[in-house]
This record gives C-alpha cells, sequence and structure tokens, in this order.
C-alpha cells in the first residue's frame, strides 16, 4: 500500500511518537531523543537515530520498528540512517521521558550539576532518587543493571532495588 497523501515532516514526526523503545517500552523514540531528524526528498523519507551508546543492540529493532509504522501508514521508501557523532547524551531525553521513567520504576538521570555530584565510571555517587519511595538515601551497588545504559541502585529507606538511568553528556 502507497499513501496517496505526500508525507510531512509534521505527520512522519506523529508516526515516530509510537515507537517504542524495546528496552523500556514506556519510552518513545522521541522521549529517549534518540531521533534527531526526519528528511522528506520525494517519496522517500530518510530518519536519522542516534544510540545511546555505540553497542546498543536496540538500534535495530528500532530501525525495524520505525520502517513497520511508516510501511503501515502507507510509506514504502523509509531509509534509516544511524548518525554516532554528536554523540548521544541524556539532555535529549524529554522532561514526560523522564517521568515515564520514574512512573516505570526506573530512575531517569540526574543533572549531576545541580548537586555537584557526577556519576562516574570511577564509584563517584550521585544523589539518585528512589523511583519507589522519592527517598534520595540510596546507593550504588553496580555501574552495570539491567542494560549497559543502567546502573543498579537500592534505596536504603525503603530497602527497593531499581535501576538508574545513567547520565551520559
Amino acid at each position: 500500500m502507497v499513501n496517496a497523501v505526500a508525507p510531512t515532516e509534521a505527520h512522519i514526526w506523529q508516526l515516530l511518537e509510537e515507537v517504542s523503545d524495546p528496552e523500556v517500552p514506556v519510552l518513545s523514540i522521541l522521549d529517549l531523543g534518540i531521533v534527531r531528524g526526519v528528511t522528506i526528498a520525494g517519496e522517500q523519507i530518510t530518519v536519522t537515530i542516534t544510540p545511546t551508546y555505540s553497542g546498543c543492540p536496540a538500534m535495530n529493532v528500532i530501525a525495524t520498528e520505525i520502517r513497520l509504522r511508516l510501511l503501515a501508514e502507507g510509506y514504502p521508501n523509509v531509509v534509516i540512517h544511524n548518525q554516532l557523532s554528536p554523540a548521544w547524551t541524556t539532555d535529549w531525553m524529554s522532561q514526560a521521558g523522564r517521568e515515564k521513567l520514574e512512573a516505570y520504576g526506573i530512575a531517569p538521570p540526574v543533572d549531576g550539576t545541580a548537586t555537584g555530584h557526577v556519576l562516574n565510571l570511577f564509584g563517584k555517587d550521585t544523589a539518585v532518587r528512589c523511583p519507589v519511595c522519592k527517598s534520595t538515601h540510596t546507593h550504588l551497588v553496580s555501574q552495570f543493571g539491567s542494560t549497559a545504559c543502567k546502573a543498579h541502585y537500592q534505596c536504603d529507606d525503603c530497602l527497593e532495588p531499581f535501576d538508574y538511568f545513567k547520565c551520559h553528556n
């Protein structure tokens, strides 16, 4: 099926809002901030995406889901362009995405400039808020959580373990 109506950028962005991140399904790829651009040249639609990190295994699934969503809308000529530079940063996540993460039970990235702390590979801890009880009395258990883009934390007040979406700047 080919859509008789020429695509517009606004319409393509609306369709991309319906594509979920396979690792955190409450987030759209727009919430995550990995869609860097949409261009339309005639009947060809190019969607530029940037992975959260260079080895992210979800990117192939995301590219397939983009193609399937646009194909379902009648746009068969889709090119997915992977752009590695500039590198993705958690600054690109939407505020709605951060709120969805916390409601889902994953602590959203913390802006270290507000607290003077920065989560880093050498174990300097940041005040990460527990998504369950909202306490900031938490501690890092492991730099590696359920996926490479998350760290594992535990709340010292409610004792719940939780993932923290690592800050990448």
